[in-house]
């Protein structure tokens, strides 16, 4: 299996090939960015694949995350998989960015429960946890900062995303305290290449996962009559 794995969904521009029969990740970059995903990625997919010596039709699949995340840098993302798939003639795969930020912790060990958590602004997160063997228990959402803790307080817990460390300042001093707190920028990118080779045929094209309306709103009061 062949995957080229593709992620703008926040604070980094990503881009890995994996190749099983080669024994894993054969190329990788990363660029820690919060803006300029749109002028960065496709240079970068182009340095990644010259690295791996593999040309687009070699690729078996193309594996994208689709939020939640930047609105913007979802968008860049999602439609650079999806031309690049309809070029090559190749399925797309869309994978959530919570998945991709548990996916290393899970395989070092899924006997205990993991949380990603994404900063949504204004007090707000985006949220998942995850099981013992990796199952969903709270299934990807949009919460405030105390529903989030309160959902996630299922057990003692590993948290991981942008929004670790606002998650552990608010947790309760009373109750089993987080195992490990690792704030990430975004997800490896390694790791969304890898279940991007696990996960199941697509059925359709990958669409941005938007757990909530745009801050951005049309501003009806300004528009001008027509005539």
């Amino acid at each position: 299996m062949r995957v080229l794995a593709i992620d703008t969904a926040l604070e980094a521009c990503s881009a890995a090939v994996l190749d099983t029969s080669r024994g894993g990740i054969t190329a990788s970059e990363t660029i820690a960015m919060a803006r300029g995903h749109a002028e960065a990625l496709m240079p970068l997919i182009a340095r990644v694949m010259d690295v791996a010596e593999i040309e687009f039709a070699e690729i078996d699949r193309i594996a994208v995350t689709t939020g939640p995340g930047s609105f913007t840098g979802l968008r860049v993302g999602i439609s650079a998989a999806r031309g690049i798939a309809l070029a090559a003639g190749k399925p797309a795969i869309g994978l959530s960015t919570l998945a991709g930020f548990a996916a290393p912790l899970i395989a070092e060990d899924d006997s205990t429960h993991v949380v990603a958590a994404i900063d949504a602004r204004h007090d707000h997160v985006y949220l998942q946890v995850f099981g013992n063997g990796g199952r969903t228990l709270v299934a990807p959402r949009v919460a405030t900062l105390r529903d989030a803790i309160r959902a996630a307080m299922t057990g003692p817990a590993r948290i991981v995303g942008t929004a670790a460390n606002l998650v552990a300042a608010a947790w309760p001093k009373g109750g089993d305290q987080p195992l490990s707190v690792e704030r990430r920028a975004a997800p490896d990118i390694g790791w969304i290449a890898r279940l991007g080779a696990a996960a199941a045929d697509a059925h359709g094209p990958p669409k941005p996962l938007y757990l909530r309306a745009p801050d951005a709103q049309p501003q009806d009061a300004a528009r001008l009559p027509r005539r």
